[in-house]
């Protein structure tokens, strides 16, 4: 489209290539926008607009990092990244359902940016789908409501797949261009790409021991959040450490988790709607303590001890948790238990938690008393 935009009905004076930054991306695809693809952009004179989010909230706005006929570098990220909501919550991306993480951190942003400069008017928007992704246009085609626009998928009309694209690009510059993804996207397994995903793992083993702390802390409040799902099982079960590059990723991590960390108090509520069908669960984290984890592990063992609750706990990394209440198989239920994790999850409740927990577990105190 760039070297002959009259062919696809392209004007570059009125084109501008949209680009929201996550806050995770591969440090190679930065070094090949960089390379290759902004100076086609600034030979081309085509507007380049840089988005990220201000914050978790939808009122928190967004920020224009760069708009520029003449952009010189790919931002990392913005005031807010899709890394710090999931590490603030603890937790990880879902498989189940619809991409959320993605139309967050960038189809919101996007649409955003969109609104405010169109206003309505008539417009064309042009998306990367492959031709392996038809989903995900019948998806967009969908869930998109704005005035005026409208949405081309040329990859998917000239049947190109991804392995088509990836020809074209190493025809085109002379060098292999790996996916753009986040570094702790949970999409690889359901690609078949995870074995090439843990490879890209292995040459940053920084990158992996960041991830591996973000799902370890995740499954440490919610010993489901594994990235890849139950059936595939947690991050950390793939890498071994007797192989060089494995123990790499291992080190990394364990320097990851030597930082302050937190005791939680943690409840979830499932329940049942009028009709019988099950509520989003509702969840309450509260942080009872800070210090060191074996600080930590010695208090929540010694109170647990007293009472008659059981404790796990995790010599080589750390984690200890007790569990007053068990989740159960039957729904309505009540979840509760206390544990240690790295302390970068706050404060979360969320909205009429108290007066539904009374009401479930008739005001039963838990057997642990750590606040």
């Amino acid at each position: 489209m760039l070297t002959d935009p009259a062919a696809y009905g392209v004007d570059l004076d009125r084109l501008a290539v949209l680009y929201m930054a996550t806050g995770s991306e591969w440090p190679e695809t930065r070094f090949l926008v960089e390379e290759y693809m902004l100076p086609l952009l600034r030979e081309h004179g085509v507007r380049f607009v840089q988005l990220a989010r201000n914050g978790h909230l939808k009122r928190d706005g967004f920020t224009v990092l760069e708009d520029s006929r003449r952009p010189e570098s790919l931002f990392v990220r913005g005031p807010w990244t899709l890394w710090d909501d999931l590490e603030s919550v603890g937790t990880v991306p879902q498989q189940a359902g619809t991409r959320k993480c993605s139309l967050w951190a960038k189809g919101d942003v996007g649409d955003w940016w969109l609104t405010q400069v169109f206003g309505g008017r008539p417009f064309r928007q042009i998306m990367g789908y492959n031709a392996d992704e038809e989903g995900r246009r019948f998806g967009d085609q969908t869930a998109s409501k704005m005035p005026g626009r409208t949405g081309e998928f040329p990859l998917i009309d000239w049947g190109w797949d991804r392995q088509q694209c990836e020809a074209y690009l190493l025809k085109r510059f002379g060098v292999h261009w790996p996916k753009s993804y986040c570094t702790f996207c949970c999409f690889p397994v359901s690609m078949g790409a995870l074995p090439a995903h843990l490879e890209r793992m292995r040459s940053h083993p920084d990158i992996a021991g960041e991830v591996l702390r973000l799902e370890y802390t995740a499954m440490s409040l919610n010993p489901n959040s594994k990235l890849y799902g139950e059936r595939t099982g947690s991050l950390l079960g793939f890498f071994d450490r007797s192989r060089p590059r494995d123990r790499a990723c291992l080190e990394a991590f364990e320097r990851e988790l030597d930082m302050p960390w937190a005791l939680y108090h943690v409840r979830r509520l499932f329940l049942l709607s009028h009709d019988g069908r099950r509520r989003p669960v509702m969840r309450s984290t509260d942080r009872v303590d800070l210090g060191r984890p074996q600080q930590l592990a010695r208090r929540l063992i010694s109170v647990s001890g007293r009472h008659g609750v059981d404790v796990e706990h995790d010599p080589l990394y750390g984690r200890t948790r007790a569990w007053v209440r068990p989740r159960r198989t039957a729904w309505p239920m009540a979840e509760e238990l206390f544990v240690t994790a790295p302390a970068r999850v706050i404060n979360k409740q969320d909205d009429r938690f108290e007066e539904q927990w009374d009401a479930l577990v008739s005001g039963s105190a838990a057997r642990l008393r750590l606040g």
